[in-house]
């Protein structure tokens, strides 16, 4: 565990700057403990590791601004933590569920300890996301997601894979775009 908090913040420093995340903006992040020990995703749920890489992501978050989608394993049909301030400001509809380890997922159990005001949603539309131990993101991102590859591609023993999301371009041959947003 020595180091996972700064190992996942400089993940998270890299991802907001190639994505150009603003204040106000979602980063969804799945996490799996289990991964990141060397074990299988699902196995062997590490409260400690999670809590870790919880708080090395949710203190950069934090300090700019920046909202976390925290999202739960498949035994919570892979909903989110939030913080009810957003949910209510896009608004998301509330699910009733508190994660635990062995049911959401030790990450999001500590996303759920750790939010001011933490409730479950079933959906989001983030604009960029991590991806640390399989735990398939994709789902939670908007519609056209490109994927970052960063300096480093684990999280301990975890394969560490980085998105980003960009406008859709509309129109054809004619069409021109606005390359700040590409």
């Amino acid at each position: 565990m020595d180091g996972l908090y700064e190992e996942v913040k400089r993940a998270t420093e890299e991802l907001l700057s190639v994505a150009k995340l603003e204040k106000g903006d979602l980063l969804v992040v799945g996490c799996s403990s289990s991964e990141i020990t060397g074990a299988t995703i699902g196995t062997d749920s590490k409260p400690e590791t999670a809590r870790e890489v919880f708080s090395g992501i949710y203190d950069l978050l934090k300090e700019k601004g920046i909202f976390l989608a925290a999202q739960c394993c498949e035994h919570l049909n892979r909903a989110l933590v939030v913080e009810r301030a957003y949910a209510k400001a896009h608004d998301l509809e509330i699910v009733n569920a508190v994660p635990q380890p062995k049911a959401g997922g030790s990450f999001a159990t500590a996303a759920y300890r750790g939010f001011e005001d933490p409730v479950l949603v079933e959906t989001v539309r983030a604009d960029a996301g991590l991806d640390i131990g399989g735990t398939l993101i994709g789902m939670h991102l908007k519609r056209v997601a490109v994927p970052v590859r960063l300096s480093s591609d684990r999280v301990g023993e975890a394969v560490l894979i980085a998105a980003r999301t960009r406008p859709k371009y509309v129109g054809g041959a004619r069409a021109v775009y606005d390359e700040d947003l590409a």
